[in-house]
């Protein structure tokens, strides 16, 4: 941190921070003294002084309350920022103290949570019992950004082939092939080929996932190569429901291999390899520095880097 950034952040009070917070959301500096308890007088003095630190007017004054300039407005939003960020670090603190000694955040696409996170975690919290995991899903660009923003320790997402998503300032390691199969209805004109390429399942309604998911992305890739349009019919944010609506007829759809192995009670459904070469990809952990990630995050990253788990039998 540079010497001036250092002595502006020695000069922000959290309190007046606080203040400045309650007066904007009760759009009056008597009524939020009264929530805070605390003089009005006193809370007109806190912001008058955070203005002089800022340099710049943050409220205008009025008869009916006050009003936030655009410097305000912006030290709003960064302030919201800052004191939720402290309520987050106080309450993993108090876990700490509780007895829990690590605490790892990660987002993963709906692919590595259905198919492969409930064994890979519930083994490693089995042998950690002592440590606490945050577990998000998001689609893999969001989960990449979160990485990259520190909102995420560690992200498990299926990337582009040239990255993208802005990944490629972020560290990447293997963790699990992700084969797709074409999901379709018992009796289905598809269902007795034992491999066919997307192309062909272009003459039918096609049942997807939302339209930024991986999967989603890829069948709109696939089809523009062909010169096709997907038939669309419906999008869904689960594989389960996704199931459900091709036993149902709405169409087929494209799911990863082990997810459909390990949904094989939702419908009477036939999955069939595709032959594409972008029907087997990699599902990859992301991290901005793997090597500066906590101890109990490391622990993590080597464990989901091991072994691929067998399947249920």
């Amino acid at each position: 941190m540079k010497s001036p950034e250092r002595s502006f952040a020695r000069r922000i009070d959290l309190t007046s921070l606080q203040l400045f917070v309650a007066v904007c959301e009760h759009g009056s500096i008597g009524r939020a003294a009264e929530q805070e308890f605390i003089a009005a007088s006193a809370v007109s003095k806190r912001l008058s002084d955070l203005e002089a630190t800022v340099g710049t007017p943050l409220l205008e004054r009025h008869s009916r309350g006050v009003r936030l300039t655009a410097a305000g407005d912006s030290l709003l939003h960064h302030a919201r920022s800052v004191l939720y960020g402290l309520d987050k670090m106080q309450g993993e603190l108090q876990e700490y103290a509780g007895g829990v000694r690590g605490h790892v955040r990660i987002h993963a696409n709906i692919s590595a949570i259905v198919q492969f996170l409930p064994e890979d975690l519930g083994s490693f919290v089995r042998a950690h019992n002592e440590v606490k995991i945050d577990l998000e899903e998001h689609l893999s660009a969001e989960v990449v950004d979160a990485v990259r923003e520190g909102a995420a320790d560690i992200g498990i997402c299926r990337l582009p082939g040239n990255h993208g998503f802005g990944a490629d300032e972020l560290q990447r390691r293997s963790y699990r092939p992700d084969r797709l199969v074409l999901v379709v209805p018992h009796g289905h004109a598809l269902a007795d080929r034992a491999g066919l390429a997307f192309e062909e399942a272009l003459d039918f309604d096609i049942v997807s996932l939302q339209a930024n998911s991986s999967l989603s992305l890829a069948m709109q890739q696939a089809a523009a190569a062909a010169g096709r349009a997907l038939r669309l019919r419906i999008r869904v944010t689960g594989l389960d429901a996704m199931c459900r609506m091709i036993d149902n007829g709405l169409g087929i759809g494209v799911l990863p291999e082990r997810a459909f192995t390990l949904m094989q009670g939702v419908g009477r459904l036939r999955a069939i390899p595709l032959t594409d070469a972008w029907a087997h990809r990699e599902l990859q952990l992301v991290a901005r520095d793997f090597q500066a990630l906590p101890m109990t995050a490391r622990l993590l990253v080597a464990h989901l880097t091991a072994a691929e788990p067998e399947l249920p039998v």
